[in-house]
C-alpha cells in the first residue's frame, strides 16, 4: 500500500519537502504520489488540509 493525494489538496507543496525518496510531484489538478513512496508517513503528518491517507485499493 502507498499513501494517495485526494482532490483536497491545496497545492502548498508542504509534502513535497518533507518526502525522503522524492516520491511527491506535480500532478494536473494537485500533487500525486508516486510508487517510489515509502509509506513513511512523513507527508500526513505536514498537510494542512489533511489530503493524503492510506490508498487500501489493491
Amino acid at each position: 500500500m502507498k499513501y494517495i493525494i485526494t482532490s483536497e489538496c491545496v497545492n502548498c507543496g508542504e509534502c513535497v519537502d518533507v518526502c525522503p525518496v522524492s516520491a511527491i510531484i506535480d500532478g494536473e489538478e494537485h500533487y500525486f504520489i508516486t510508487d517510489a513512496c515509502i509509506c513513511c508517513g512523513k507527508c500526513v503528518e505536514v498537510c494542512p488540509v489533511e489530503a493524503i491517507h492510506i490508498n487500501n485499493k489493491k
